[in-house]
């Protein structure tokens, strides 16, 4: 055993203080393990963070961040409510608590554990935003607040309220103006973020149930049948034959059946309107409606015979 220069002589330390701490997969084992590691004074405590931001002696580094685990496991108990892992949370929380330490100050007057809870927190959240939904609920600063003071409002609401209300799970809107005034926000974005933590990650494309029935996802009815090479051909196909075999088929026609054809087709809008009735056309050619009628039939065969040939 060694000891650690700028510690007092009766605090002793093994030569790689880190071996003291469990892995984080035996969570008690850890929480137990670094509830136990002694505490440092504020004179240590400067101590070692000069001879880190002097030195860089990642010694001292170490003896800071092994001081101040437990406040990492204090702070990362506060967020067990969002389902996530909790040697996850304190995974992170140890990032922050990392992150502080390198960039703590000790001439300023103030001890580490004041400072490190910010980055501690900042690091947690960050994980929380990132994992508690696949997509990702709260991007700008007033989203992140309204999230992570949200639902504690809510539960605070329900136990000030009247007891046959407090079966209701979404905020009046004497509750959404509380809210907003109490977090600086607009009523807009209170309602918003409600519905976004109300609402669950739906799986795209489910496997089939335990029975083997079909599971049903947005994957049913978010598909694109349209976008399908066959279809896209057919597509091109049909848009082909309107315009280009269309022409083909009337150029094949005298000048009359082609006009009739138009009037009697190609001219009708689609609410009926427009074009020329058997009638109106029989009185243009001074023939009967019936004969009107058979020169169509045979431009239509006719037409049926010059777009098979040319597609």
């Amino acid at each position: 055993m060694t000891v650690l220069s700028g510690a007092p002589a009766n605090q002793l330390a093994v030569a790689n203080p880190w071996s003291m701490v469990p892995s984080l997969g035996n969570l008690d084992a850890y929480i137990s393990a670094a509830n136990r590691l002694p505490l440092l004074t504020q004179e240590e405590e400067q101590g070692f963070a000069r001879r880190l931001r002097d030195h860089n002696d990642l010694e001292a580094a170490g003896a800071l961040i092994l001081s101040h685990l437990r406040l990492v496991i204090s702070i990362s108990r506060q967020y067990l409510g969002y389902g996530l892992p909790h040697g996850d949370l304190i995974q992170e929380g140890n990032v922050g608590l990392m992150k502080a330490v390198k960039r703590f100050d000790p001439d300023q007057g103030v001890r580490l554990v004041s400072y490190a809870m910010h980055w501690i927190k900042a690091e947690i959240h960050e994980y929380i935003l990132k994992n508690w939904r696949m997509v990702k609920v709260a991007t700008t600063k007033a989203q992140r607040k309204l999230f992570f003071n949200l639902r504690s409002m809510k539960q605070g609401f329900k136990a000030d309220s009247a007891d046959g209300d407090t079966h209701r799970d979404t905020l009046s809107a004497d509750e959404v103006s509380q809210v907003a005034s109490r977090l600086n926000v607009k009523p807009e974005e209170v309602l918003e973020m409600e519905t976004r933590m109300s609402g669950g990650d739906v799986l795209l494309d489910p496997s089939p149930s335990d029975d083997g029935d079909e599971g049903f996802g947005p994957i049913a009815y978010l598909a694109d049948a349209s976008q399908e090479p066959t279809a896209q051909l057919e597509s091109r196909q049909r848009d082909r034959l309107s315009t280009d075999g269309i022409s083909t088929a009337l150029a094949a026609l005298d000048d009359r059946s082609r006009r009739i054809v138009e009037e009697r087709w190609l001219k009708v809008n689609d609410d009926g309107s427009g074009g020329m009735t058997l009638h109106e056309l029989a009185e243009v050619y001074k023939v009967s409606a019936e004969r009107i009628r058979q020169i169509e039939v045979a431009a239509m065969k006719k037409m049926k015979k010059a777009l098979a040939e040319f597609a």
